[in-house]
């Protein structure tokens, strides 16, 4: 997403908490990139960024936290390898805002990406806000956390767990003081999150520290059927990460990641995404009482919670042995979408049902909704990821994402604008029609009771 430098004379300038902040102007919107909100030494928890004496130059993409590339999904999101660049020991966020008077604080929607915990970025052009900020008059903060090893893997040699979650904390609180400077309401705040980053946003919901920071949730796909029962797993994974030492060259950090993957095989479907929130650290509650942490959290939140049609179709498409299945004479296809309906029913569907109940009967807002966008699309269908191409981005940034291969640009554009609507208006008041559906092939949601 190239930009042009701003001169000193026509650069949008907020003068916040943080400091004097100075942006930049795209195509209706005002951005203001690559904010650094905390520093982070390696397996240490953030520190907030203390305010600036100096303006802060908002003009660049925020750099990405370290990882492993993993190409199948960059083929199928269609990310490019340029866009990979990262660096340790900073975190930062970008902000967009519609360029236009306002009569009011605007709503203030903060996306959290996906990637299993262990890839992805805020600022990757396939996560582009700015058509969501600019359609919808909101402000939409877009964060960097840390990732796999160094961020969702603790416990152990005196390192904590749960860093990237603790990252997330302190960019909810960079928001919740700076975002009134920019023209956001920071008491009207919503989380939106897919896969890792919708399972982080509900365990926001129960963590310690997070008192007035938010109050909504949109919580994407995300992997709740396999959030627990991991403790054993952590444990066979934080014995092989003990090698890594805090001065290790990053690299080498990275390569040891995946043998620390590698030791979380044999645990079932949770072997697919070994990095995680760990219950009982902080700033996490222990495993038996995280229901009731979430039921004495429900009033204090809106939901809106729900899965794709065929989630775990992506994921058969990106393993070559699985992928095999489906070329079976007879049985084939038939088995294969036997195991996508199975597999998503019990990582996505069954949770994400329980969740909106739970929440619910104890006293919280809370919509569900199933996304059947795809539906019919060989060979993903309506996978994982499928609503991005229609939350985020342009139909440019999606046009080498196998995902919407030879899909119309003009439906791009039809449906996302819908879906987006959709969702910032559960972001302005938490509220929506008790049931409702944008084209029964794009989304239906219900309220839950």
């Amino acid at each position: 997403m190239p930009h042009a430098e701003p001169t000193e004379q026509d650069a949008p300038r907020f003068t916040t908490p943080a400091g004097e902040i100075i942006g930049w102007r795209d195509r209706g919107v005002i951005r203001a990139t690559g904010i650094r909100y905390a520093r982070a030494e390696r397996f240490c928890a953030p520190e907030d960024e203390p305010p600036a004496t100096m303006p802060i130059q908002a003009t660049q993409w925020s750099p990405a936290l370290p990882q492993n590339s993993i190409p199948e999904l960059d083929e199928a999101l269609g990310i490019t390898p340029q866009e990979a660049a990262y660096c340790e020991g900073e975190l930062h966020l970008s902000v967009a805002i519609p360029d236009s008077p306002a009569t009011a604080p605007r709503p203030v929607m903060v996306w959290i990406h996906g990637g299993s915990y262990v890839f992805g970025a805020a600022d990757l052009a396939v996560y582009d806000v700015r058509p969501l900020a600019l359609e919808q008059n909101v402000i939409v903060v877009a964060v960097n956390y840390r990732l796999g090893l160094l961020g969702f893997l603790g416990g152990y040699a005196n390192r904590p767990a749960n860093l990237g979650l603790l990252d997330l904390i302190s960019a909810l609180r960079w928001v919740n003081t700076n975002i009134a400077a920019m023209g956001g309401d920071p008491n009207n705040v919503t989380l939106f999150g897919h896969s890792a980053g919708g399972d982080a946003a509900a365990h926001l919901m129960i963590a310690e520290g997070i008192d007035g920071l938010f109050q909504r949730a949109i919580i994407q796909s995300a992997p709740l059927g396999i959030s627990r029962n991991r403790a054993k797993m952590h444990g066979k994974m934080s014995r092989k990460a003990a090698d890594v030492k805090d001065d290790t060259p990053l690299e080498e950090v990275l390569c040891a990641q995946e043998q620390v993957v590698k030791a979380a095989q044999g645990f079932g479907l949770r072997s697919a995404m070994p990095f995680g929130t760990q219950y009982g650290h902080y700033p996490l509650p222990i495993e038996a009482e995280v229901d009731a942490a979430w039921r004495r959290a429900a009033p204090k939140f809106d939901i809106f919670i729900g899965y794709t049609l065929e989630e775990t179709a992506l994921f058969l498409v990106m393993s070559r042995n699985l992928s095999r299945l489906r070329q079976f004479p007879l049985i084939g296809e038939r088995a294969t979408r036997a195991m996508v309906a199975a597999t998503t029913r019990k990582i996505y569907k069954r949770d994400a049902l329980m969740f909106a109940r739970r929440h619910a009967k104890a006293g919280g807002n809370a919509y569900v909704y199933r996304l059947d966008w795809g539906k019919g699309h060989y060979p993903f269908g309506a996978s994982h990821t499928i609503e991005l191409p229609l939350l985020l981005g342009e139909p440019a940034s999606w046009q080498y994402a196998d995902i919407v291969k030879d899909v119309e640009q003009t439906d791009l554009l039809e449906h996302g604008q819908r879906l987006r609507e959709l969702w910032a208006d559960f972001a302005r008041n938490g509220q929506l029609p008790p049931t409702g559906q944008l084209e029964p092939q794009i989304v239906q949601w219900w309220q839950a009771s």
